[in-house]
């Protein structure tokens, strides 16, 4: 009962963490602390004990941890493709006046080049239930950049016009930027809690607020950027999902309605990877 009771009192004082060198002075790469005939060691980097006694060894496991409630990843990045659904009727009045002698092929992206990314300052996340079910959200900044395979495209400010401009033909870079500061609102499914690169997926809505705008061409050398709205608009609500796959993340978007306020009907959309710790 005695030395039951010592083992017992030992693990104890253990588990408070105030590690010790044993008596012999030596250096151990391990925490030891030494009672009489008997040691009891941890393991550096881990929760895992042993008991050393009259050359007999007892291991007592380490125990594991529950996650938090409420958990923060920091400086998130997306990099993926930034594109649009295009539903606008060029044979309106409307369409003619905002882009006139539009036509469908005006718009076409260049595949390759379109780019979103997505610089979210923090998410986080709050179990609901078991840290199975779980609510996800978080702040940061959409950057989308549309680079046309027409290089002519001309947006105007004063009034707002989207023209075909011939002195634009031999530019190597015609972009449209639209950045958003946007919040993020998820219902998140994790069914690995225990694992730091799990399996699940996320969805939910996001609200952004266009604080920046601007058209960027370039002839040669010479660079031009114009600030404006251009008329788009000033709010984007989108539907919004994440597939987490291990350590490879996707993600994507889908813009409520149109982004334009008058003239196109043009609905954006991105998907992508997520670099994130869960």
């Amino acid at each position: 009962m005695k030395r039951i009771l010592l083992v017992c009192v030992a693990a104890c004082l253990f588990s408070t963490g105030f590690a010790q060198v044993d008596t012999t002075g030596k250096k151990s790469s391990n925490d030891t602390i030494r009672i009489g005939g008997m040691i009891i060691v941890k393991k550096p980097g881990t929760n895992e004990r042993e008991i050393i006694r009259n050359d007999r060894t007892v291991r007592i496991p380490s125990r594991k941890q529950k996650p938090d409630n409420l958990t923060t990843n920091w400086w998130i990045i997306d990099l993926g493709y930034a594109g649009f659904n295009d539903k606008t009727n060029y044979a309106s009045a409307a369409a003619q006046t905002f882009a006139p002698g539009s036509t469908e092929d005006w718009f076409d992206l260049r595949g390759g080049k379109s780019r979103n990314v997505n610089v979210w300052f923090f998410m986080q996340r709050l179990n609901m239930i078991e840290h199975v079910v779980n609510l996800k959200y978080g702040l940061g900044l959409e950057l989308n950049n549309y680079f046309f395979d027409d290089e002519r495209i001309r947006f105007q400010k004063n009034p707002t016009l989207i023209t075909m401009d011939a002195t634009l033909k031999d530019a190597k870079k015609n972009k449209l930027a639209a950045d958003y500061l946007t919040v993020p609102l998820m219902l998140n499914f994790n069914f690995t809690p225990n694992k730091r690169n799990g399996f699940g997926f996320s969805g939910g809505v996001s609200a952004g607020y266009l604080y920046s705008a601007r058209q960027k061409t370039k002839i040669g050398s010479d660079k031009d950027k114009i600030r404006n709205d251009f008329d788009l608009k000033r709010w984007k609500l989108s539907y919004i999902g994440e597939l987490n796959l291990g350590p490879v993340k996707l993600y994507g978007s889908y813009a409520f309605e149109n982004m334009w306020d008058k003239g196109l009907d043009q609905t954006p959309y991105n998907v992508g990877f997520r670099m994130s710790n869960w």
